[in-house]
């Protein structure tokens, strides 16, 4: 009779952890949802800026932080160096939350199936997503 109650109350505590792991997922998602608004217009303005030649619009997307530690001639040359004008389609990743920043992962596909993976930094600025940080990652 023991045996059979230690079992019940086992299943019935496997099921209460189940559900609060369930529950705890369930709230991270809507979380991470709500909070990641509004930055895939700043991805799409960011690099129509940067296309259309209005590479001072997309550099003003970015922090007062990031213009601190990156100039103007800094962030021209780093658009140079990636070569842009290769690439023809923009795939991003799931952001993460890390404190008071959203980082997402972009990739983009040249026609030949190259890809090159950028980090995006998002921090946000008053009611706005600005840029704070643009990483080139290693593709994978």
């Amino acid at each position: 009779m023991d045996w059979q109650l230690v079992q019940t109350l086992g299943t019935k505590a496997l099921m209460a952890g189940a559900g609060a792991l369930l529950l705890y997922w369930t709230i991270s998602a809507v979380k991470l949802v709500l909070n990641a608004r509004g930055i895939n217009p700043v991805i799409k303005q960011f690099f129509t800026q940067v296309a259309s030649g209005r590479i001072d619009a997309a550099y003003l997307l970015t922090t007062k932080n990031y213009r601190s530690h990156v100039n103007r001639q800094q962030f021209i040359r780093f658009l140079a160096g990636l070569e842009l004008n290769k690439y023809r389609n923009l795939k991003s990743g799931r952001p993460r939350i890390q404190e008071d920043q959203i980082i997402l992962t972009v990739k983009l596909k040249s026609e030949s199936s190259e890809e090159l993976p950028l980090d995006f930094t998002f921090v946000k600025v008053e009611d706005d997503w600005k840029v704070d940080r643009i990483q080139r990652m290693v593709a994978a």
